[in-house]
């Protein structure tokens, strides 16, 4: 079951909407077909001559199929994967006219005797080209006028092929009604599919400045601490340059100095180097309850505390809980995550990560951050299993021996 369904829990949110928005304008071509194509062939039950009726349904059919085309198109160019298809849309909209004015030329003339064939097939073409024209357009001050543009070359037309000014009203208000509700259908779709892949791409763009803002505030803080030593460094080697050229026996004392700052400058970045790589248990988890939360999941934390964890065992496992909260929000379309940590005062130090929504197989090559955790974790003689365990959940356990520390659980 899991590989009948695999091509749709792999998918993103937003790839999940757009194929469900691109299957439903499929499925409008057979329904353009069913509901309207039809009647010109249900109307020529029992006449010798089929050709008409014949023609009208072929004609449908490829109107059915245009329409398909243009909106199909439009979605590429809604979610950006391609341009707006204007001579496409101008080319539905000129066939739609053309088809609309050849059927009510047939009704004038009494080659259509059917009273409800006309008035069906002028409804399903420009019921749904209109649908298909909205999904061209940005604008809803611009959709609005497909309606009325719509309704009112459909009642000129009526006019121009000498039908009654009633029939002309009737077309006109069925015209309105059916492109108004189809438009609105429409343009609703794209501007969700829009929106859907805005928020995909903005939970993207904020793992990147988060990425970004790391990298800036250890690059601020390397500056701060190898800028004045550098400058000092220079400054004292060149004075001793210039008593070594002059044989003064201070030039030794200087190069002692740039010894001592060049070992304090050693100290100094290995600090700044270490509070970098070194994670805080408690800050990692307040900003995994942060970002979790920013991105819409069921998010909650409780954290209690026994005894604090060694500085050692902390580090290790807010890594992991940093690494497991980036695939959470990379892979997958989780809305539940749980982190419990279990701490007996004999025993193992657990902690488990959980989440659901997790693709039944990866998307793209392998990453290193798993590989990483694990190179952390054989420090402490730790281990760590990662896999899915069904239903969508995928499940990231580690286990650190250690003996004295408390139980501790905390729950996002």
């Amino acid at each position: 079951m899991s590989k009948l369904t695999g091509w749709w829990r792999n998918r993103s949110s937003a790839g999940k909407v757009e194929l469900y928005t691109r299957w439903s304008f499929h499925l409008f071509v057979l329904l353009e077909i069913t509901s309207f194509g039809l009647a010109p062939v249900a109307s020529a039950a029992g006449k010798s001559s089929h050709v008409v009726p014949l023609s009208l349904f072929l004609m449908l059919c490829a109107h059915a199929v245009l329409c398909g085309t243009l909106s199909s198109k439009a979605l590429d160019w809604v979610v950006g994967r391609g341009e707006r298809p204007t001579r496409l849309a101008v080319t539905t909209a000129a066939v739609t006219a053309a088809a609309c004015l050849a059927v009510l030329t047939l009704k004038a003339t009494g080659r259509i005797d059917e009273p409800a064939v006309a008035p069906t097939l002028v409804a399903g073409l420009t019921w749904f080209a209109a649908g298909s024209l909205v999904l061209c357009m940005r604008s809803v001050r611009t959709m609005r006028y497909v309606p009325p543009v719509a309704a009112a070359g459909v009642s000129l037309a009526v006019i121009a092929v000498r039908l009654p000014a009633a029939q002309a009203l009737g077309y006109g208000v069925g015209v309105l009604l059916g492109s108004l509700f189809f438009g609105a259908t429409c343009g609703f779709s794209a501007w969700l599919l829009n929106t859907v892949y805005e928020l995909d791409r903005s939970r993207e763009v904020q793992a990147r400045l988060a990425v970004a803002e790391e990298r800036l505030r250890f690059g601020r803080d390397l500056h701060d601490v190898m800028g004045r030593n550098l400058a000092v460094i220079a400054l004292k080697s060149e004075l001793a340059v210039q008593l070594a050229r002059r044989e003064r026996p201070e030039a030794v004392d200087q190069m002692i100095e740039v010894q001592r700052i060049a070992q304090e400058s050693q100290r100094e970045v290995r600090d700044v180097v270490r509070g970098y790589r070194e994670a805080d248990l408690a800050v990692e988890l307040e900003g995994a309850r942060g970002v979790l939360s920013a991105a819409g999941m069921d998010c909650r934390v409780d954290f209690r505390a026994g005894r604090e964890l060694s500085a050692e065992v902390q580090s290790a496992l807010g890594w992991v809980v940093r690494e497991a909260t980036t695939n959470v929000l990379r892979h997958g379309d989780a809305h539940r995550c749980l982190i419990r940590l279990t701490a007996p005062q004999t025993g193992s130090v657990t902690l488990l990560v959980e989440n659901d929504g997790a693709p039944g197989t990866p998307a793209g090559p392998p990453g290193s951050g798993l590989a990483g955790l694990r190179e952390r974790l054989a420090a402490l003689d730790g281990t760590l299993q990662a896999g899915l365990v069904g239903d969508g959940r995928f499940r990231l356990r580690v286990e650190i021996p250690d003996r004295e520390l408390h139980e501790v659980e905390v729950r996002v």
